[in-house]
């Protein structure tokens, strides 16, 4: 995790919203009032781990060691996956 302050956002699920697994559609949602986006295995992995505390960058270099992949590569995928669902309300950034 990051030894010292960080400029990454801190993302968390947005006001209302949840992660849910979605019986009928089976497959990962969030779930918010009269709003619903259903999640591929990628995105499902990065939200995951979204709790309010960890970065961006926390994210990214765990996803990296999970996947033996670079976490720079990682986060240039995350960061917009994250701002795209800030933009839409299921998460803030």
């Amino acid at each position: 995790m990051s030894s010292g302050p960080s400029l990454s956002p801190v993302p968390r699920l947005g006001v209302g919203m949840k992660l849910r697994f979605d019986a009928v559609r089976n497959a990962s949602v969030i779930l918010g009032p009269e709003r619903l986006f259903q999640l591929d295995d990628h995105a499902l992995e990065v939200l995951k781990l979204v709790d309010g505390s960890r970065t961006v960058a926390d994210i990214a270099m765990i996803l990296a060691a999970k996947f033996d992949a670079p976490a720079e590569l990682i986060e240039a995928d995350v960061l917009p996956m994250l701002q795209d669902l800030a933009a839409r309300g299921a998460v803030r950034l």
